[in-house]
């Protein structure tokens, strides 16, 4: 049985945010920034790179470190982390790293010739006479770059556009000659960010960081994270430089707006900031996004939805799923370890992670651990949902716990839906399974556990799988 894919798409202890996805060859590679389990702040890793067959979006390898945080002259000490980069295939056919370094208002640029290879650092990008991007009076900070090359037009999107700062315009766009540093026409701002979104396409959803570009036929489109951070937002024009217009919400990482199972303003999940984009896998249009693990902002991993580039060239959000790029539902039967829910959630709604207390997706031991993750803290009225199963003929549903837990997990069709049926839990310090006869409904479908009980402060409840079973499986 060929392996199946799921979301977070890289192994559960591995925290790859940010990801630029690119087909080069016969692979899939994305490239991101590196965060830790339990970080204290984002992207305190160095580069690492991932890559899967176009053909086996489930067979992700490891590509090792493609560039060290101490590489760039300017953090030979590794003071800085690095930041959210963007690679592109130069006109020489080589392979060009951009990234920021987190205290540093400058763009830096990397070469390899290969696409996963060990990039050595290139130089800074800059203007003509050596100013170097950023630096120039009048310049704005540079962040998050994006970059596109066609021909021997090199395109590079940059920008961070925060709420109450007027120094900040919003998105801009440099070109840059072959030689991929040299600046030929200065920043033009092209997505207005917060501050001067009003009246314009892209009020309520102003340019906010993480720029990112690619192309569809004759048409250029401009993905980013909103003024409300969870969404990835795009924008489209026929010129890279000039005349974009908003498009529309792609994803958001808590499925706000989404109103096809719950309410449109209703969380399924505790987003934060997002950032990602779009790509073609023979055929079919993905949207890469990251999502919060560990109850904090600093702990992001992988995600991808299949999405759909329309005749007159819209995109419709998509909803957050488990299955992602597994080209449909999961299989109805197994065992599926319990971090690829896609839905998290309690009574209280909370749209951005961090209040103390809430269910979280984790891990046990340290960062680097190959650890199995898990959902830990559930307190009463955790809703833990997963999307979606090609159910035939469940009869039975298992739920492998751990911790001093006085309560029921209810197994529902529907977060809303009624209980299906119900499992008595017993305090337990090792992980233990309970089996509930079940008669859920065929076809593809959606399994939620609600837990109604009592949560120690000596050991939460953690749920570590879920596993679907037919009345012929054992």
């Amino acid at each position: 049985m060929r392996k199946q894919a799921f979301n977070p798409y890289l192994p559960s202890w591995e925290y790859i945010p940010d990801g630029e996805p690119y087909v080069f060859g016969d692979r899939v590679y994305v490239y991101g920034s590196h965060d830790a389990y339990n970080g204290h702040v984002f992207c305190m890793g160095d580069y690492m790179c991932w890559s899967a067959p176009v053909d086996d979006l489930a067979d992700w390898r490891c590509e090792g470190v493609i560039y060290p945080r101490v590489a760039d002259p300017l953090n030979a000490d590794g003071r800085m982390c690095l930041f959210a980069p963007d690679v592109t295939v130069g006109p020489d056919g080589r392979y060009y790293l951009y990234y920021v370094l987190d205290k540093a208002s400058i763009v830096s640029v990397a070469v390899c010739d290969s696409p996963a290879g060990r990039y050595r650092f290139l130089g800074y990008v800059r203007y003509k006479d050596g100013t170097r991007l950023g630096e120039r009076a009048g310049d704005e900070p540079q962040f998050d770059p994006g970059v596109l090359t066609e021909g021997n037009n090199v395109y590079l999107y940059t920008g961070f556009a925060g709420k109450g700062d007027e120094t900040r315009h919003g998105a801009m766009v440099t070109v840059l000659a072959p030689d991929m540093l040299t600046i030929v026409e200065p920043p033009a701002f092209i997505v207005p960010g917060v501050e001067y979104a009003e009246g314009t396409t892209f009020e309520g959803h102003a340019f906010f960081e993480a720029s990112s570009i690619r192309k569809c036929g004759d048409t250029y489109y401009f993905v980013y994270s909103s003024t409300p951070m969870h969404e990835l937002c795009y924008a489209t024009s026929k010129s890279p430089t000039s005349g974009f217009r908003y498009g529309g919400v792609i994803v958001s990482n808590c499925d706000l707006h989404i109103d096809t199972y719950k309410p449109a303003n209703m969380p399924a999940a505790y987003g934060g900031n997002n950032h990602g984009s779009i790509v073609e896998i023979q055929g079919q249009w993905y949207i890469f996004y990251h999502r919060q693990t560990n109850g904090t902002w600093y702990s992001r991993q992988g995600c991808a939805e299949p999405i759909q580039i329309k005749p007159d060239g819209s995109i419709s959000q998509v909803e957050i799923t488990s299955c992602g790029l597994n080209g449909g539902p999961l299989q109805g039967v197994g065992e599926y370890p319990a971090h690829i829910a896609c839905h998290l959630f309690t009574r209280e709604e909370h749209i951005i992670v961090g209040k103390p207390g809430l269910p979280k997706i984790m891990q046990d031991g340290r960062d680097g651990d190959p650890e199995i993750g898990y959902v830990g803290s559930v307190v009463d009225g955790t809703t833990i949902g997963f999307k979606y199963f090609n159910c035939c003929g469940v009869k039975r549903i298992g739920v492998t716990t751990r911790g001093y837990a006085d309560g029921i997990i209810d197994i529902k069709a529907a977060w809303d839906g009624p209980a299906l049926a119900s499992i008595q839990l017993a305090y337990t310090n090792v992980w233990q399974e309970y089996i509930a006869d079940v008669d859920f409904p065929d076809g593809k479908q959606s399994l939620y556990l609600t837990y109604r009980g009592e949560g120690l402060s000596e050991g939460p409840l953690a749920l570590k799988s879920i596993r679907l079973l037919t009345d012929t499986a054992s």
